[in-house]
């Protein structure tokens, strides 16, 4: 069998609560450890990547938000709460666990060469949205018939939110709204997963969402 899609054998672990609370361990820190420098450590900077070689950046970047505003780790973590735990139930937890952080240290990496070309080498890349939009694209694909209630009042398909979002992001990229997002990483994100369901489940996720 070919080694891409070899399948993991199934176990279900929580994986989700476990990522939920490294993440809130890492906020924490950057709000009490003020002695140790925990965002310039951890966050995803290009030049210090290159001129460092700390590459452990491209993993840690996603366990990292900003600490001037607790809705940006709220947001993340509530997303992947509502939709992790389904699509970590449907792949199982080894599986989602991979899915989770390659699908984020691409996004991290694409964002990384992005950066440095445009000429934005010593910005702060934190956050897990480039994960996060992976695991809202797997649930759009797993569950196409499920309705999300957006602000718990206009409802939508999960596969109409996955691409309403999408395509906001691409606009607000293009338009520079919202400037301190990192656009870029999240339809990163989003791409990777895409590849992701290609090359190792051999789904289309535009199929599987259409069905």
């Amino acid at each position: 069998m070919n080694i891409i899609k070899r399948p993991f054998r199934y176990s279900y672990s929580n994986v989700v609560f476990v990522i939920i609370g490294l993440n809130l361990l890492v906020y924490l820190a950057e709000l009490f450890l003020r002695n140790i420098p925990v965002i310039p450590f951890l966050s995803m900077i290009p030049v210090i990547v290159l001129s460092r070689g700390w590459v452990w950046q491209f993993v840690t970047y996603m366990f990292v938000h900003d600490p001037r505003s607790i809705s940006h780790l709220l947001f993340n973590m509530f997303a992947l709460f509502i939709f992790g735990r389904q699509v970590e139930s449907q792949m199982g937890s080894r599986e989602f666990l991979l899915y989770y952080l390659l699908t984020g240290i691409l996004a991290g990496i694409f964002s990384f060469f992005v950066y440095l070309f445009t000429g934005n080498a010593a910005i702060y890349l934190m956050g897990a949205s480039g994960a996060v939009f992976a695991v809202q694209l797997a649930y759009a694909a797993f569950f196409p018939n499920s309705i999300i209630y957006i602000w718990g009042i206009l409802p939508l398909k999960a596969p109409v939110m996955v691409l309403g979002f999408t395509v906001l992001e691409v606009v607000l990229m293009l338009t520079g709204g919202r400037g301190n997002v990192a656009h870029i990483t999240h339809l990163a994100g989003f791409g990777f997963g895409w590849f992701y369901f290609v090359l190792r489940f051999g789904i289309n996720p535009w199929r599987a969402m259409r069905r």
